[in-house]
């Protein structure tokens, strides 16, 4: 099995790709090792130490390292246990019956504002089809968490998060083609 790996464009991260899906539906962020306690991959990945966050994606495994470590001294480690993991078919995640939940990607902030249901579904839609292939390709994920008044609440995932140019990508790429194709939206903001 070769699992092949590409630089995102935060530097912290690198997107592992194992040749095979990873997520057949949604996406997975863990951000600690509580967190990473779900799965056996990221619990795995999240015990070499020197990891702050494990993301999987439909085919790739985004993981940012701590500040401070060198990939070439991670790398080889992260890659063993990638290649141990889906060499043997493990499961991605414990069963629910082990105490942990999976919480869905689709969670939202609740609105309640029904009038504006129109317009969340196209803000979705273009987020959907427009911006999370393109953020999927460097290493992460972008979830719609809400609308209000105007202003659009997006969750950065995976790559994304704590990436130095995520706040750059949100208002000069994202906030402008929310804001062409749905002129109700005024704002993009990062929750």
């Amino acid at each position: 099995m070769l699992i092949e790996t590409e630089p995102t464009p935060n530097p912290a991260t690198l997107k592992f790709l194992p040749g095979r899906t990873v997520m057949e539906a949604g996406t997975r962020d863990f951000a600690t090792p509580e967190e990473a306690e779900a799965s056996p991959l990221a619990e795995a990945i999240f015990g070499l130490g020197d990891v702050t966050g494990v993301f999987f994606g439909r085919d790739f495994v985004s993981v940012t390292a701590a500040p401070g470590v060198g990939w070439p001294a991670l790398k080889p480690d992260i890659l063993a246990i990638l290649l141990d993991h889906f060499s043997a078919a493990m499961p991605l995640f414990r069963s629910a019956r082990a105490g942990f939940a999976v919480p869905s990607a689709d969670d939202a902030i609740p609105t309640d504002h029904p009038e504006d249901a129109e317009i969340i579904t196209q803000i979705r839609d273009l987020i959907d089809t427009r911006v999370r292939p393109a953020v999927a390709n460097d290493g992460g994920d972008i979830v719609y968490r809400g609308f209000d008044k105007g202003k659009v609440f997006l969750q950065l995932q995976g790559a994304c998060a704590g990436c130095p140019s995520s706040s750059a990508t949100l208002k000069n790429g994202i906030e402008q083609l929310l804001r062409y194709y749905v002129p109700e939206v005024t704002e993009v903001r990062a929750v």
